[in-house]
């Protein structure tokens, strides 16, 4: 039984030496099982267009090198079989450099700005070595797995070229150079934590400005979820003294202060708290949706109105809060 499908392969080509706007191209092909997306880069290139670019070293998963975008998700080329996507998005399928907006040639982008990031966070353990230790430093098993699977990244770029909030502001670090200031910061050989902790605070630049979308989470192909290791970061901060206080900030701990004072969200009281009374009113049309929701009422928020009611057995929560709270916020 024949098991090749036939499929069209809508591909982004571009060369910045010689293209003004980059265009697309349809390669046809029968794809079989065990094919994989490098695969079908590879056939384009030697069975229809020689002069297609992309990136491939390993084909192991281990490099990076082959990430690329099909039909908007990333994908590690040489591990993701290509008639699962097929499946997926059916028999046309989208092939794009991760980034289009920074190809130089077809798949291949320059990936400058992400470098740039992850350069400055230093990701090396800083530390004084003597010239002749003698003696290894080590790590006890529980120190290692500290790390979160956070050493395994490959540097693909996956996540960070996925990231939403990149897209919005390019100064913000991106996931993968904030998993790499997490995986140096609980390193105990390392000395610089609290250096890259104060750089990860900054408005604009770090943890803060992640508006915890997951889509991180979803592109890398290592299953190292960065947004764990961003949330690591917020209570790191919280912990070693470096959180600034600002509205992120206070919007974190207007969450935990409304669960101590009712055991629900008040969602009005958060916004107050986090921005206060003068910021609140940005918010006026948000909060009128809200209203006619039944989320707030026209009262929330007011400091003399307590209109807000408490569970149940409230001192059991506030004594979990307690217990469970690893910082003072």
């Amino acid at each position: 039984m024949n098991q090749n499908k036939k499929i069209t392969l809508k591909t982004f080509r571009f060369n910045a030496e010689t293209d003004y706007l980059p265009y697309y191209k349809l390669y046809e092909m029968e794809v079989g099982k065990d094919e994989l997306v490098l695969d079908l880069l590879n056939r384009i290139k030697w069975e229809h267009d020689g002069s297609f670019s992309y990136r491939r070293s390993c084909r192991h998963g281990i490099c990076g090198a082959c990430a690329i975008k099909v039909n908007g998700k990333a994908t590690l080329a040489c591990k993701q079989n290509a008639l699962e996507l097929v499946e997926l998005f059916g028999n046309e399928l989208l092939i794009e450099p991760q980034s289009t907006k920074r190809a130089v040639k077809d798949m291949i982008i320059d990936k400058k700005d992400f470098w740039e990031k992850h350069a400055a966070v230093k990701p090396y353990v800083v530390a004084e070595v003597e010239a002749r230790p003698e003696a290894e430093t080590k790590q006890s098993i529980e120190e290692f797995n500290n790390f979160l699977d956070s050493d395994l990244c490959i540097q693909c770029g996956a996540c960070h070229y996925s990231c939403p909030a990149l897209e919005a502001n390019e100064d913000y670090l991106g996931p993968a150079a904030l998993n790499a200031a997490y995986r140096f910061t609980v390193d105990t050989r390392d000395e610089a934590g609290n250096e890259r902790l104060e750089l990860t605070a900054k408005s604009g630049v770090g943890v803060w400005d992640c508006v915890k979308c997951y889509e991180c989470a979803e592109a890398c192909p290592k299953e190292i979820n960065p947004i764990e290791k961003i949330t690591k970061l917020h209570n790191l901060q919280f912990e070693k003294g470096v959180a600034v206080p600002n509205v992120a900030t206070r919007h974190a701990e207007g969450f935990v202060r409304s669960i101590k004072k009712y055991g629900f969200l008040d969602e009005a009281d958060i916004v107050v708290y986090s921005e206060g009374y003068l910021g609140m009113y940005k918010h006026v049309g948000t909060a009128i949706k809200m209203m006619k929701a039944g989320k707030i009422h026209w009262h929330s928020g007011v400091p003399f109105i307590d209109s807000v009611p408490k569970i149940k057995n409230l001192d059991e929560v506030q004594k979990l809060i307690e217990i469970s709270m690893t910082n003072k916020l």
